[in-house]
């Protein structure tokens, strides 16, 4: 049993106390702090060097390709409307197999460096195959 109130409320042990718990929860970020892995560097196929442009701008495809894609997918089954344009007035065929993989065929190269890094598993490739043009006979 405490003796005084003082002993009671011990401030300079609960204060230290919370500065070394700070410590050691802050250590992972400190010995890791500036040494994040660089992004990809992704490796175009030769039709998409030539191609010179995509659906949209790059930053955009790189901000927001799932969303577009998400949105493909909704237009496709829901509305079967297939064809989409672009801002600046060029249509394209709503399909990640057809469209997409046509100038990104190497998806290793291209799409599992980013998602790899990124650490997300898509799901496209359920009913999407790596590349439509082995299957067609």
């Amino acid at each position: 049993m405490p003796k005084n109130k003082k002993e009671l409320y011990n401030k300079k042990g609960v204060i230290a106390g919370i500065v070394i718990f700070a410590f050691i929860a802050a250590l992972p970020f400190l010995i890791n702090l500036g040494k994040a892995a660089p992004a990809p560097e992704l490796v175009l196929t030769s039709k998409a060097k030539e191609a010179k442009e995509c659906v949209r701008s790059k930053e955009f495809i790189k901000r927001e390709h799932m969303q577009l894609l998400d949105e493909w997918r909704d237009t496709v089954v829901r509305d079967a409307k297939r064809i989409y344009v672009n801002p600046q007035g060029k249509e394209f065929n709503m399909s990640l197999s057809n469209t997409c993989l046509d100038c990104h065929s190497n998806k290793t190269d291209f799409c599992d460096r980013c998602h790899d890094y990124a650490s997300v598993s898509p799901y496209c490739w359920d009913c999407h195959i790596d590349n439509p043009k082995e299957m067609k006979r």
